[in-house]
């Protein structure tokens, strides 16, 4: 990776969806404007807020999707990412960080 670009993998949990009553929503269904979870498997030299293993919330419209060896990919740069969610905390740090 190169600069300030992260490669993500959509997180398996972006399909179908469950509501609070029960009821199951396809992937396909039209919704608002959404952003979406994914995993970061590579991150640029210039990548100061994430690191490979953190998941990162984006949205979806503003993607560059790439396939490499088989797997889909998400091609993002650090700025257009909105949150962290990262298991790496020191005491008294939320680990979401907006």
């Amino acid at each position: 990776m190169l600069h300030d670009r992260v490669l993500v993998s959509l997180d398996v949990e972006a399909g179908e969806r469950r509501s609070s009553a029960g009821i199951v929503i396809p992937a396909t269904a039209q919704m608002g404007r959404r952003l979406a979870w994914a995993r970061v498997a590579g991150a640029g030299a210039h990548v100061r807020t994430v690191e490979i293993g953190d998941r990162v919330l984006f949205d979806p419209e503003d993607k560059a999707e790439v396939e490499v060896r088989g797997q889909a990919y998400v091609l993002l740069r650090e700025r257009d990412l909105h949150a962290v969610a990262s298991e790496r905390l020191e005491d008294g740090q939320t680990g979401l960080y907006l």
